[in-house]
């Protein structure tokens, strides 16, 4: 049996069918984990959830902030933008099923591979957060979505405040903030206040903040966190960090990590894709 995370795929189908192909994934030996933005902006984010839902528990799925935009715009709380591609899933005759799988997929999970701990989020964890307090803070959004209180937590999801996680953050505010930092964050101050303006590759943090992972005193630090979201940092291999989103809907590729006997043993694997969309 593989081990394998691949990076952000929004919508291009193709380009997920042949790095599937390219490993050599089997559904019945493999597992394989998406580090979220599974649809938009890329020709057909229908076709990319049919495919993850059809193999069942052998392609394990993370929510991204595209994810949760489709969401959003299937109960009405976001209207499509110009450039999303979302009609493929809002208009297909079997959208109900698609929504529903999706609703049903986390904010993080974690793997254990040759006793090691694996954490994966679609964007970053703040520097308070453990591993196993990010579950937990995850688990509380997971709730929502997949209670009748959908509809209602999707019209209020969206916003920037609060900018910090506190312990003592309740009710909206609290879940807000969760979702924030799970598929949202790149840059945060040391003391964790986040940033969503800046898009730009990590050596162009705006003045006084860094890339969550450099935050000091992080807790997660140690714990091998593989993450997407951030095409402008690429492709990024540490002994405890993986950044695997590699711009697949820009032209960039689409990328895989196979791991060996342990979590320390990487092999990268891409496949080049057409661009679906122009950065902008």
């Amino acid at each position: 049996m593989a081990l394998y995370c691949i990076g952000d795929i929004q919508g291009c189908d193709s380009a997920l069918e042949r790095l599937l192909d390219t490993i050599g994934f089997s559904a019945s030996r493999d597992t394989v984990y998406l580090l979220g933005d599974l649809v938009n902006r890329g020709p057909d984010s229908a076709a990319v959830l049919r495919r993850c839902a059809r193999h069942g528990d052998a392609i394990r799925c993370l929510l991204g902030n595209h994810d949760l935009h489709l969401l959003a715009a299937a109960h009405g709380a976001r209207k499509p933008s110009r450039r999303d591609t979302l009609a493929s899933v809002l208009d297909a005759p079997d959208r109900n099923a698609l929504l529903d799988w999706l609703q049903q997929q986390p904010l993080a999970r974690t793997h254990a591979h040759a006793g090691q701990p694996l954490l994966m989020v679609h964007a970053g964890v703040v520097p308070d957060w453990t591993a196993a307090d990010t579950l937990a803070r995850a688990q509380e959004v997971n709730a929502v979505l997949r209670s009748p209180d959908l509809p209602a937590f999707l019209h209020t999801m969206y916003g920037n405040t609060p900018d910090r996680w506190s312990d003592t953050l309740t009710g909206t505010d609290r879940l807000r903030v969760i979702v924030n930092v799970l598929t949202r964050m790149r840059f945060c101050s040391p003391e964790g206040v986040m940033d969503f303006e800046s898009t730009e590759g990590a050596s162009a943090a705006p003045a006084g903040l860094m890339p969550w992972f450099e935050a000091p005193g992080r807790r997660t630090a140690g714990t091998l966190t593989a993450f997407g979201h951030w095409s402008t940092l690429g492709w990024l291999n540490r002994s405890d960090l993986l950044g695997l989103d590699t711009g697949c809907v820009w032209g960039g590729c689409l990328s895989a990590v196979r791991f060996g006997a342990t979590l320390a043993e990487r092999e990268l694997l891409q496949v080049h894709c057409e661009q679906a969309q122009a950065p902008g």
